[in-house]
């Protein structure tokens, strides 16, 4: 869109003012015209002033998680690159799979203010609240094996929590396998989806969803917000940019063969390692203590019997 170009065209020259003739110039339409893309770009919430001698200046932009906001010197090699952003999907993981099928490249994201089809790991609906909290997805195209696709889930778990732990100094951690939890609550969630073949890869998309700013009556039972727990409001956008710079970090060291160095990191954030849990998968329920997790992102839970089991998926709930 043409209001896109004319704000980058803002931000290259922040801080001063630029004549509607320039403008006029610079994109090949009547002064008018300029006139009335800004005035959209005003109802979109960015602060605009204009000056009869002086021309036009940006002053501040919404905190909408938009593709020129959240693109804007961001500095990644592949998280963020190219970002569709919309106010409403049904669900950013649905556009983001149509996307790669279609062949968009790796570190495509598709994020939207609000969700209507939201969904968690096992068919679970996820609450989307618009403008309230992060919902997106990313394509991505590692050359790697079917079976290693779960540490994909952990790394990008460790992200989130580091980054909200950076960002706003709350103690997230990380319910194996995607689950950040804060002062034991829930306040992101994880759904990765992946389409290949035994032996290949064609594309993983990383679905992630946080609660920033969503009040708690908003929220499942048992979830929370960053500004819950804050007690305050969160940046999104500045929240958001930071998440794929350390999801970009992340997903490199992945791809470089890191994977020894990611686990021990997720470790140190992990809630449920040296405790006694249940875990609950498709009507089965196992009890044990959490004692690892393996290279292939699976947790290793030693039985009362003294054997252990290893756990590709569940539900984990700490008994003590």
């Amino acid at each position: 869109m043409l209001e896109d170009k004319i704000l980058e065209f803002f931000k290259r020259y922040q801080d001063k003012y630029i004549s509607g003739e320039d403008l006029s110039k610079t994109f090949n339409i009547s002064r008018s015209a300029i006139w009335k893309h800004i005035e959209k770009l005003r109802e979109e919430g960015y602060d605009i002033i204009a000056s009869p001698h002086l021309g036009y200046r940006l002053l501040s932009v919404p905190e909408r998680l938009t593709k020129i906001e959240l693109e804007w010197q961001l500095s990644t090699k592949k998280i963020g690159r190219t970002v569709y952003s919309y106010k409403e999907l049904g669900s950013t993981n649905d556009t983001a799979y149509n996307l790669a099928m279609s062949g968009e490249k790796e570190g495509a994201v598709v994020i939207a203010e609000h969700q209507t089809k939201g969904r968690g790991r096992l068919g679970r609906k996820w609450i989307s609240p618009s403008g309230k909290g992060a919902y997106f997805s990313i394509i991505l195209r590692p050359l790697l094996l079917p079976n290693q696709v779960p540490v994909i889930t952990l790394l990008a778990s460790l992200a989130v929590a580091k980054t909200i732990r950076e960002h706003t100094g709350l103690p997230a951690f990380i319910k194996w396998p995607n689950d950040i939890v804060i002062n034991s609550r829930k306040v992101c969630g994880i759904l990765t989806e992946m389409n290949g073949e035994m032996d290949r890869i064609n594309f993983v998309i990383l679905g992630i969803g946080v609660n920033i700013n969503t009040k708690k009556e908003l929220l499942p039972e048992g979830a929370t917000s960053l500004a819950e727990e804050r007690g305050s409001l969160i940046n999104r956008l500045e929240f958001v940019r930071s998440l794929f710079r350390k999801l970009d970090i992340y997903y490199s060291d992945f791809c470089n063969g890191k994977i020894k160095d990611i686990l021990k990191e997720y470790k140190r954030y992990s809630i449920i390692l040296d405790k006694h849990v249940e875990v609950n998968y498709h009507n089965k329920t196992l009890f044990g203590y959490a004692i690892d997790i393996d290279e292939e992102g699976a947790l290793i839970l030693r039985a009362p019997s003294g054997l252990n089991e290893r756990i590709l998926a569940g539900d984990v709930v700490m008994l003590r």
